[in-house]
């Protein structure tokens, strides 16, 4: 689905770039321009880092 209209950036893209190290918005602004234009994406995509920080947190305990 897409996040970021402005940017055509989707969840999936998100996820990929946390795999990768990112871990806040500003490092999704920096690496996808997401919430870089008209900002309604930010709160959506500051949720998906959050919660893929949650679940990777999760992988690696096992």
């Amino acid at each position: 689905m897409y996040v970021c209209i402005c940017r055509k950036v989707t969840d999936h893209e998100i996820r990929d770039v946390c795999r990768e190290g990112a871990s806040s918005l500003s490092e999704l602004r920096e690496k996808l321009g997401v919430a870089s234009d008209c900002g309604k994406c930010g709160k959506l995509a500051r949720t998906i880092v959050k919660e893929y920080a949650k679940s990777a947190a999760f992988v690696s305990a096992v």
